[in-house]
């Protein structure tokens, strides 16, 4: 009987490392299974860019990290400030219409609703993301080419 158990252990401890290795090659930060009255959920915790930095020749009016942000304001998370605008998909962020062109908005922008803050590619289809509201952009929390999760926060309007 001892040795079924160490069996499933070691089951199961592949099983686990399958699944990292699958958010490691996504670049998901979890993934949950269910399977046979068992469920797994494996996470990570992936290092953000932070603010968006400007091209070179425009001044850095962006705050030097992310805690200096949000974070400052009296937010420790800043999925929970009332300006938080939420990813409504899965996919990777572009802060601009094409590589070399400037960002749709940076730090200090003042948008209108509906205006294009930025775009998720989500299966080969550029999705731009409009402001839910009009307002100043106080953060930019995402970076150019960063995956994101559905519900993550993007940015913060005011």
């Amino acid at each position: 009987m001892a040795t079924d158990a160490k069996g499933k252990e070691g089951a199961d401890q592949a099983l686990i490392r399958d699944l990292a290795e699958l958010l490691k090659e996504t670049g998901l930060s979890e993934i949950e299974i269910e399977r046979a009255g068992m469920r797994v959920r494996v996470a990570r915790q992936i290092a953000a860019t932070g603010y968006y930095a400007p091209p070179a020749g425009v001044p850095n009016t962006a705050p030097a990290a992310p805690a200096a942000g949000p974070a400052a304001a009296g937010l420790a998370d800043p999925a929970k400030h009332p300006g938080a605008v939420p990813s409504p998909m899965v996919g990777t962020v572009y802060l601009a219409p094409e590589p070399d062109a400037a960002p749709f908005v940076q730090v200090g922008t003042r948008v209108t609703q509906g205006q294009t803050l930025l775009i998720i590619e989500a299966m080969k289809t550029m999705n731009h993301i409009p402001a839910p509201k009009a307002g100043v952009v106080m953060a930019i929390l995402v970076g150019n080419g960063q995956p994101v999760e559905f519900g993550e926060p993007l940015a913060i309007i005011e």
